[in-house]
Order: structure tokens, then sequence, then C-alpha cells
């Protein structure tokens, strides 16, 4: 077994990790930007070693860094986490060549899952199915009418080395072919270095459903039950549960075609098969080569701590034991708890926290590096903490999370714990009907509701509530919303900032200024000086928190002035185009 790991990731899942190395008795290592210089996992590793600036290309994602703290810390292993270098084949063979052990499944496997379409080839030779399409490049726009020919409209057009809704774009109409293509090669040039895009059937609304894998090097291969990530904005996840409510039909089918993928590229690692499904048909979508942000809740039901063993895996030992011995208990939810604003479109809300509260209790579980004075950057994720629940039924999960969403306090910007609250209650999560194109609408019907005045609720998660001030009467507390404000100007102390209005479809702007809503990287510009443009277009595309967010007009006109580049960064505020006048 190793005697020190090299974390090279930050925030919860390094903690996580962390926290695993220190049961099994080994010591971690911790790595840092000049942001995370007091960040908790930092303080909780047994060494700790400065990295670089801000940005990732600076720090986490500076591999010569990487390798060269490995070196100096004496560490023997070095654990990658997820994001990063987590399915980045080539640092895993230098990592290799310089001595270490990578825990994670061998470089060969994460470069035969890493490319889509390479994937998709392997997976047809495993007969697994997989969502109509193709299995080669789209050379030019004339290839995308042949393939809306052949699979039919909708068509989503994808980025073979990418994810996340990256590189994504869906053709609805034959008018949508050029833009989309155009629009799906830049960003998949500009994310992952790869302009390479191919076409896939759209399926509307199924469930994203993963299975999760483990395998060893001695060829042993189980898995460890399935969940449901449907519930998804931008394509990003938000909410996810095991297990998934499902057919049994389309479970057994999908665990047994998930563990001949994964025999096929001889995996030996945890790994996770994305799958949609409608009805009892199931779809190969992917296989991520790591651990997953949502594994919290296949551990929660069946009690294995995946990290842990893919620790063992990496240093050679079996499984040690069958999948018959694998059981299931219970019912487990995950919502992550974003520095997002859901009711203006998730828009990335950077910010420092001046108040932090957990809920606790039985069944609740919370994986975060949160705390009283920490920075949300917008060099990095939005994600602010994982809040998992388990309990018996899925009835009393969903129950359960109900109250610890009620519970959680983050103060001093907004977060996604109200929408994850009003899920709770949601008629399609009750049901477990939703798909991958449910949390959308229903959040924009939440925001317009949550805009008109109602009485305050003593159900209401204490993030939701607006300016309110404590008053005793006979000896009973009550908590009264403030409206006008207090005499002579002076304020109540101050909660999380309630929903905002509604949904804003357009950029913040000054009179003739697009602003940017938010700090970020201008990925695309859409409007030249002198373009006339309709107001809702979009103009620009910026990320923010590893997230895309579309900057629209606010009125038709005619563009004067361009004041970003493509590459560049912009401040939040700052104006990004100007009407001419």
């Amino acid at each position: 077994m190793f005697s020190k790991v090299l974390v090279a990731n930050r925030g919860e899942i390094a903690i996580r990790i962390m926290r695993t190395l220190r049961e099994m008795g080994i010591r971690s290592v911790a790595v840092y930007s000049e942001p995370d210089r007091s960040a908790l996992h930092v303080g909780i590793a047994d060494e700790a070693y400065f990295l670089g600036g801000a940005s990732p290309a600076q720090s986490y994602l500076n591999a010569d860094a990487l390798l060269d703290i490995a070196r100096r810390s004496g560490a023997d292993a070095i654990h990658p986490g997820y994001g990063f270098f987590a399915e980045n084949a080539g640092f895993a063979r230098r990592a290799i060549s310089a001595g270490l052990t990578w825990i994670g499944p061998h470089p060969d496997a994460i470069d035969a899952m890493g490319d889509k379409l390479r994937a998709r080839a392997a997976m047809a030779k495993a007969k697994v199915p997989f969502v109509p399409g193709g299995t080669e490049p789209l050379a030019d726009v004339a290839a995308v009418r042949e393939a809306v020919e052949r699979y039919g409209l909708p068509l989503a057009l994808k980025a073979s080395g990418g994810g996340g809704g990256k590189g994504l774009k869906i053709v609805r109409t034959l008018d949508d072919i050029e833009s989309a293509f155009a629009t799906a090669v830049r960003e998949a040039e500009a994310y992952f270095k790869n302009p390479v895009v191919y076409a896939e059937r759209y399926l509307d609304n199924p469930k994203h459903v993963e299975l999760q894998i483990l395998a060893d090097k001695h060829g042993t291969v189980l898995h460890v039950g399935d969940r449901d990530c449907s519930l998804q904005r931008r394509h990003q996840k938000l909410w996810e549960e095991a297990p998934a409510q499902i057919s049994n039909r389309a479970r057994e089918a999908m665990r047994a075609a998930g563990m001949r993928a994964a025999r096929a590229i001889g995996y030996d690692s945890v790994g996770t098969i994305e799958c949609l499904v409608v009805g009892d048909d199931f779809y190969f979508l992917e296989m991520n080569t790591r651990i997953q942000v949502e594994h919290t809740v296949t551990e929660e039901i069946a009690g294995i701590d995946l990290v842990r063993e893919m620790i063992r895996v990496a240093a050679g030992e079996p499984l040690g034991y069958a999948q018959e011995q694998i059981h299931f208990r219970g019912a487990a939810i995950e919502g992550r708890v974003n520095a997002e604003d859901p009711a203006q479109h998730f828009r990335p809300t950077p910010g420092t926290i001046d108040r932090y509260r957990e809920p606790g209790g039985l069944g609740i579980r919370i994986d975060s590096a949160a705390h009283v004075g920490m920075t949300i950057s917008p060099d990095y994720d939005s994600m602010v903490a994982k809040l998992i629940v388990w309990a018996p039924t899925r009835e009393q999960a969903l129950a359960r999370m109900k109250r610890a969403t009620s519970e959680y306090v983050v103060g001093g910007l907004p977060t996604t714990l109200p929408l994850l609250h009003a899920l709770c209650d949601a008629p399609m999560v009750a049901d477990a009907s939703y798909g991958t194109a449910s949390l959308e609408p229903f959040t924009e019907r939440w925001a317009e509701n949550a805009a008109a005045p109602s009485t305050p609720s003593a159900e209401a998660p204490a993030a939701t509530a607006s300016e309110d001030i404590r008053v005793e009467v006979n000896g009973k507390l009550f908590r009264v919303r403030l409206v006008d404000g207090l005499p002579n100007g002076r304020t109540a102390s101050r909660r999380a900032p309630a929903p905002r209005t509604r949904a804003r479809s357009t950029a913040a702007h000054d009179g003739s200024d697009i602003l940017a809503p938010m700090h970020g990287v201008v990925i695309e510009l859409r409007a030249a000086r002198g373009d006339e443009v309709v107001e809702g277009d979009v103009v620009a595309v910026i990320e923010a928190m590893k997230m895309m967010n579309e900057i629209r007009a606010h009125r038709s006109g005619r563009i004067g002035e361009i004041h970003v580049e493509v590459g560049g960064t912009v401040e939040a505020d700052r104006p990004i185009l100007t009407f001419a006048e």
C-alpha cells in the first residue's frame, strides 16, 4: 500500500479523498493556488505545496509543477479527483513515467473512452446500444444535412472530445444547420482543442441514468447500482438520486451491457457508464473514467467507500468480493449547492460567504469546503457544497431533503438552495417522471411564482428569506418581513437574497451598452461592428465558473463598438458591445 498520496485537486473532492487516506493510514499531500492559500483542503492535508497563480492553467492544470511537487514531497501515488487532469491520459502517462502510481484507470482506457467517436466504435464492437447517429466526424454543413436526412430532427451536434454541454448544439429546423454546426465546431476547439463534432438523434426528455462500475486489475468487474442524474441545467447536473426510478427491464439490460463495456476496454478502476433511458430502452452516452461528483449517493445505498476501492485497486489489491455480496439499501439524494442564481438563468454568482450553517441529523451528509469568509472564485466552478441525504424509502428521503434545505444557510451570495427546496415538492420529482429537459422550464415557473408577494412560511428555507427582523411579543418570537425599511433609514440584518423577480432573458445593460453580467472569459462574439441585431439575439458567450453564459441584446439596433476580444477576460458590469447612436 502507498505511504503518501498527492491529491491533484482542490475543494470538497480533495477533502473527500484526504479523509479516506487518513482512515487508511496514508499521508496526504495538498496543492493550492493563490486564492486557495487558506482553503480547508490545505489545512486538512498532512503536507501542502503552493502551485501558482489563480487561473487553472497557472495552478491545478500546471502538469510540470504537480509532478515536481510529487517528487519533492516523496509521494508514491497521485489521485486526480474529478475535473482538471482526471481524464487526461497524457498526464496519467507522465505521472507513471515519473515513477508514480496513477490512482485511476490505465491510460489506454482513458484514451478509449475520452473521445466520443472512439467510444461509440468500441461500444458497437461490444454490442452495447448507443443513441442512433454517426461514428464519423462531420466534415461540413453538407454532412450535417445528410445526417438530418438519415436520423431526422431534432439532431444533436456534439463535440467528440468533450462533455458537460460544451460543444453541444441542437438542430431543430433546417434553418438551424449552418449556425449550429459553426458554433459547435468553435466551442469544441475553444474548450477541448479538438474541433471534431459528430451527429446523433436528439432525445427530447429522456432520463440520464448512470451505472457505477468497479473493476480491479485481476479481471473482476462489478457494478455498484445506478443513479438518476436527469435534473440538469445547461446539460450539467443539479440533483442526483439512487437508485434510478426506471423499469427493471432497462435496469438489468443496462447493468449487463455496462459491465460488458468495461471488460471490452480492460477497465481497472472506479468508472461510470452514462446512458439515456426511454421506457424500457437505454442507449450508451459516454463513460467517465474517474470518480464522479455524484458518487456519494451510490456510497450511501451500497455502503462502499468508492475512493477507498480506487486506492486499493491502484495498489494492485483484488476487490475480494463478488457481485452478490453488494447489497443496496434505501434511497439517497444529492443536491448541488452552487453559487448560482436560478432566477437569473443560473447566472454564476461568485462572492464571499458571510454566514454558513450546515444542517444535521440522521441520514444527512455534507461534502464541502465552505466556511464563513470563504470566497467563491470566478476562476473555478460554482460548487459550494454537496448536500446528501439517505433514508429507508424514497418518500422519506425527499422529506429529509426538504428539511435539510430549510436548515441550510449560506449567506452573502445567491445559491441554488431555494430551488433544491422547491424541487422536494415538485410533482415531477414526487413521481420521478422528470427527464433531462424538465428542470429549466420548472425553474422558469418557480422564479415567476417566487417573485409574487406572499406570506412568509415557517417552512421556507433560511436562504430564501428577505430582509426581516425578529420581534418578541408576550414571550413568543416572531419573524417579520420588512417591506419599506426601518425608520430613519436603518435596515434590518440581511439574510441571503430572495429569488429575484423573473429570470432575465437579456444581458445587463446601461443605455446603449451591453454589459457583462459576470466576470468571465469571452468564448465567442456573434456580432461584429455594423451588424444589425434584434432584441434577444445572442451577441456573445462568456464562460464563468465553468459554465457558458449567452449574452443577449436588450434591444434592437446596429452595433457600433466592440470592447472585448475572444479569449480575453471581461469584468462584471463592463461593456461588451455598444450600439451605434
